[in-house]
């Protein structure tokens, strides 16, 4: 079987979805990879390195696309790609397909199976398919990073001859993979760090980290499901806010990391908490895509509000593109050898990976999550 690599187009991006080391095992496992050229340069990946591998470099998008049976990609693809794959052909990507109704109609209508990253079931044997956990690790420590850099103060505890300088204060929004390496990156800096979540048992997941929890009175009424919160009251919501009111005045930089799936990120961070901050302090909106947990911060900007550094990233893994790439590769491959061989694929429609981030098949949306919210979106 024939898989495509495209170079990715979205703004910003620079992983790839295979790198050469990749390429090497799929060559070895039968696969032909058709590599577009270039498509490995942003993330330091010559063409060089995918012919060495065994790939075989193509000129254009076209002619990759047109001859694979397979397409693998980071980033969804445009309508006018899914023009140029071949009819019954297979794509495995990030597809977030409930925000892109135009694009599943295009896949159905060449009858193209698509798979989505971001869909794989978050079970024990699908770890290591497991990209979204892989690049919000990424994310979450080059977060500390930028906020770092923004930041005209040093973080660890300094005693010199000319005085003690004191560790700054890190406030982290969100205990989940983001978080938590958020939190061990800037405890290893030297800052104070402090953290928080609607879920209580991610207490002892702070803590063991260095960190402390802060604990909104009344959180043992938080109902979690499968690790998330599933119903927060509206009187634990404002103790929350009054405690993160009170926390974030301390900080030197806050991280926010709260994503809510099929909805707009919550707010957390209002402008009039943002000018009770510090002048020179910091804030890194990791949601800020998902229309951000600051109420004032901007996409894809870093900007100076109230005295505040408020920086927007984006896509904060594509900063790191080496790193980001070989985990990326390493998953999206796994995912692919889990549903095919050499031959063709399994088509095991009932098995919990397949059923999970299987999105369209055979001209129709079968997932069911994917269905329901555009039926909610259309109602």
């Amino acid at each position: 079987m024939k898989i495509a690599v495209p170079k990715e187009t979205k703004p910003l991006e620079r992983r790839v979805a295979l790198t050469p080391d990749v390429v090497k095992s799929l060559h070895k496992a039968g696969f032909t990879c058709l590599i577009q050229t270039g498509a490995g340069e942003a993330s330091y990946f010559s063409d060089e390195l995918y012919l060495q591998a065994g790939g075989t470099i193509v000129p254009d998008v076209a002619t990759a696309f047109a001859e694979a049976d397979i397409v693998l990609k980071v980033n969804a693809p445009e309508v006018a790609d899914v023009a140029r794959m071949k009819e019954g052909s297979v794509l495995i990507s990030y597809l977030y397909a409930y925000t892109i109704p135009e694009v599943v109609e295009a896949l159905n209508r060449k009858k193209i199976a698509s798979f989505s990253m971001d869909a794989v079931p978050r079970i024990s044997r699908a770890q290591k398919m497991d990209a979204l956990s892989s690049q919000a690790n990424l994310a979450g420590y080059k977060s500390v990073l930028l906020g770092a850099n923004a930041l005209g103060k040093i973080f660890p505890l300094m005693m010199t001859a000319a005085g003690t300088i004191t560790p700054a204060r890190v406030l982290i929004f969100g205990v989940g993979v983001a978080g938590l390496q958020a939190i061990a990156t800037a405890k290893r800096l030297g800052a104070v760090v402090e953290a928080t979540d609607v879920r209580p048992e991610t207490k002892e997941q702070v803590e063991s980290l260095g960190g402390r929890f802060l604990q909104v009175e009344g959180a043992e009424g938080v109902k979690t499901e499968g690790g998330y919160a599933r119903e927060v009251s509206a009187d634990y919501l404002q103790k929350q806010q009054q405690l993160i009111k009170e926390r974030i005045k301390e900080a030197d930089i806050a991280i926010t990391t709260a994503l809510v799936i099929g909805k707009k990120a919550p707010v957390l961070i209002t402008e009039e908490m943002v000018k009770t901050m510090k002048t020179g302090s910091v804030i890194v909106d990791m949601a800020v895509e998902a229309g951000g947990n600051c109420e004032i911060s901007e996409l894809n900007k870093t900007v100076v509000k109230h005295g505040v550094t408020i920086i927007g990233e984006s896509n904060l893994p594509s900063l790191l593109p080496v790193n980001a790439s070989e985990l990326y590769a390493k998953n999206i491959s796994t995912l692919l050898l889990h549903l095919a061989n050499k031959d063709g694929f399994k088509w095991e429609l009932d098995e919990d990976i397949t059923k999970g981030s299987l999105i369209t098949y055979q001209g129709e949306l079968v997932h069911s999550f994917t269905k329901e919210i555009l039926a909610k979106t259309k109602a």
